[in-house]
C-alpha cells in the first residue's frame, strides 16, 4: 500500500512590483479625475477674485448678493442695500454676477 501523501502549497504571491503597479494606476486615475480639475477650478477662482474691481456684482458664500463699492488689500466694501455696506474677506466670493444674471444653485 502506498499512502497517497498530500502536499498542500501556499499560493504564488507576487512581490512588492505586483501590488505597486495597480497602486499607481489608482493614483493616477484619482489624480486626472479628482485632483487636477479642482487645483485647476481653485487657481481659476483665485484669479477671478483678484482681478475684481468696483461696481461688479458678487455672490459670496453666505448667499449674499451686493455690489463692490471699494477695493482693500485682503476685504471688499460690499454694498447689499441702500445705505448699507459690509466688508468681506475676499475669500468668501463665491461668483461674479453678469448684469441682470440671477443666482443659480451651482
Amino acid at each position: 500500500m502506498n499512502p497517497m501523501i498530500l502536499v498542500a502549497t501556499a499560493p504564488q504571491t507576487g512581490g512588492i512590483g505586483q501590488m505597486l503597479v495597480p497602486m499607481i494606476f489608482l493614483f493616477g486615475i484619482f489624480y486626472f479625475m479628482l485632483i487636477r480639475p479642482q487645483q485647476r477650478k481653485e487657481k481659476e477662482r483665485k484669479n477671478l477674485i483678484e482681478n475684481l474691481k468696483s461696481g461688479e456684482r458678487i455672490m459670496f458664500s453666505g448667499g449674499i448678493i451686493g455690489t463692490i463699492t471699494n477695493v482693500k488689500e485682503h476685504t471688499f466694501v460690499v454694498k447689499i442695500a441702500d445705505n448699507v455696506k459690509i466688508e468681506i474677506a475676499r475669500a468668501t466670493v463665491n461668483k461674479v454676477l453678469e448684469k441682470g444674471e440671477k443666482p443659480t444653485d451651482d
